[in-house]
């Protein structure tokens, strides 16, 4: 009859293999999380009664487990359940109610209307820059796209949303206007077509941890989402040649941000050497930026591929991404002992 010392012995075999999350517990003070969330979803008690809810700081917890392995709510109730390291993550033992799909969805949608993805980000954010981990001496910036399922639409529907439109087809049956993304839009790069959103990104050029955010369709040039995701605290800006223009240099004159984006050939007046050979220069600290996407789609379970419908939910969804790539990073850098604990 096997009891809990098989229970602490198979943990243990578990851990010398040192699964991530396990190494993400011993650097992260997963406290500092509990009063934001705390206070966005606060709620008067009812009265005496009823099952008591979920410790939120495990679920929050579940979150970011979730977006690490890019789970559905039913395959992550699934996977707490049938793996030791994830129960033990969440402070979870055999017998131990886990919460199910449902309550993992409307969790979710409680964070997504309180907006506390973004309030989580910028918090963890704002300790790193506070502490001196980044230091902006240097800025990255880049977008990716965040495919999600594409819609079967008519050409007339389609039409309609582009236009900025409900289609009178999706506002006749409420069940199927639930079912269908009216934010998302197509975008072809590089000959591949992509359906969704795009996720920008500022981040630090030593450190490669992201410091701010912002999310779009797939559809506006990467440039246009620039003034949203820097300030007057980036000293030095990287960026691919997609961001050069007239405009966005004289505004980065003005923030006094030296400007480090890529030069352009136009037609009848290519590149000269000087330009290729400082466009290469660029590169070696520009192309660290791609490390991050590269860490989301490899290490992070495709997780530029999400299920969700619509820009609150996916906005919510790209802030946790963020937020998760963040501290794993930030448990790299420790690991690596290239900065202090928080």
């Amino acid at each position: 009859m096997r009891g809990l010392f098989d229970y602490e012995y198979q943990l243990e075999s578990i851990n010398q293999h040192q699964p991530p999350l396990q190494k993400l517990n011993k650097v992260i003070n997963w406290e500092m999380f509990r009063a934001p969330i705390e206070e966005a979803l606060y709620k008067e008690p009812k009265g005496a009664g009823g099952r008591p809810p979920f410790d939120r700081l495990m679920m929050f917890k579940i979150m970011i487990l979730q977006r690490y392995y890019n789970l559905s709510d039913e395959q992550t109730e699934f996977q707490i359940k049938d793996r030791l390291s994830f129960m033990q993550f969440l402070g979870l033992q055999i017998g131990d109610t886990v919460p199910d799909e449902k309550t993992l969805w409307l969790f979710k949608e409680q964070l997504k209307e309180k907006k506390v993805a973004k309030q989580l980000f910028d918090l963890f954010a704002h300790q790193l820059i506070s502490k001196g981990i980044v230091a902006k001496e240097g800025s990255m910036v880049d977008a990716s796209f965040v495919d999600v399922p594409k819609q079967r639409n008519s050409r007339e529907d389609n039409r309609s949303i582009k236009e900025g439109n409900i289609p009178e087809s999706f506002k006749e049956n409420p069940a199927k206007l639930a079912q269908k993304d009216t934010d998302a839009r197509w975008m072809t790069k590089n000959g591949e077509r992509h359906f969704g959103y795009k996720d920008h990104i500022n981040a630090d050029a030593k450190t490669k941890l992201i410091t701010t955010y912002s999310v779009s369709s797939a559809s506006p040039h990467d440039s246009t989402e620039l003034e949203n995701i820097i300030d007057e605290t980036d000293k030095v800006l990287y960026a691919d040649s997609a961001y050069r223009s007239k405009k966005i240099e004289e505004s980065l004159k003005e923030q006094n941000i030296t400007s480090h984006v890529h030069e352009k050939g136009y037609r009848n007046h290519p590149l000269d050497e000087q330009q290729k050979m400082t466009n290469k220069m660029k590169s070696k600290i520009r192309v660290r930026v791609e490390h991050i996407f590269g860490y989301m789609t490899n290490s992070m379970h495709d997780a530029l591929h999400m299920c969700s419908i619509g820009i609150e939910r996916i906005e919510s969804n790209i802030g946790f991404m963020n937020l998760t790539y963040n501290l794993f990073r930030y448990e790299q850098l420790v690991r690596l002992k290239k900065i202090q604990m928080l």
